[in-house]
């Protein structure tokens, strides 16, 4: 089973470290990622993404309370929250795909941002599916490179705090 978790941290340096050191220690895979400052400077969001049963979960929530930066940590409802990636590929194209290219990328609300010769370079955001079903369309042209982030999600209809 997958979770989601929103951590608070103060933005201080080494937390990630800490928080990093603390999955492997642990002997948990952390599936994704994300880290950075929120409406307050002083303070950073980490979006964690772990995959595990209930009784992992807690032991990651128990470790994590033990950080002395971690102010906050909530579980996410995957049901009741908006979640986004960003991938950028670089696709090869000849001169004669590169409208069929675009044409898929504009399906994805996809966008181009970089034009060579022999390659395009997309940028899209959206869920882990939206991405995974963008890249397997265009893995048929030839995929050279690509990145993606880790997942930031927040929960949906949160009153302002």
């Amino acid at each position: 089973m997958t979770h989601i978790l929103s951590v608070s941290v103060l933005n201080k340096p080494g937390v990630l470290t800490r928080v990093a050191g603390l999955f492997s220690r642990r002997n948990f895979n952390i599936e994704s990622l994300n880290v950075g400052k929120t409406e307050n400077p002083e303070i950073s969001r980490m979006t964690i993404v772990v995959r595990g049963d209930q009784k992992v979960l807690e032991q990651v929530t128990k470790q994590l309370h033990k950080l002395i930066n971690v102010l906050k940590i909530t579980e996410l409802d995957k049901n009741a929250i908006v979640e986004r990636d960003l991938i950028l590929i670089r696709v090869k194209c000849t001169r004669k795909q590169r409208s069929e290219i675009i044409q898929i990328a504009d399906t994805f609300r996809a966008q181009i941002v970089d034009v060579a010769p022999d390659s395009l370079m997309i940028e899209a955001t959206g869920t882990e599916d939206k991405l995974e079903a963008l890249t397997e369309l265009l893995r048929d042209f030839g995929i050279a490179e690509f990145v993606r982030t880790g997942r930031v999600a927040l929960s949906r209809g949160q009153a302002l705090k």
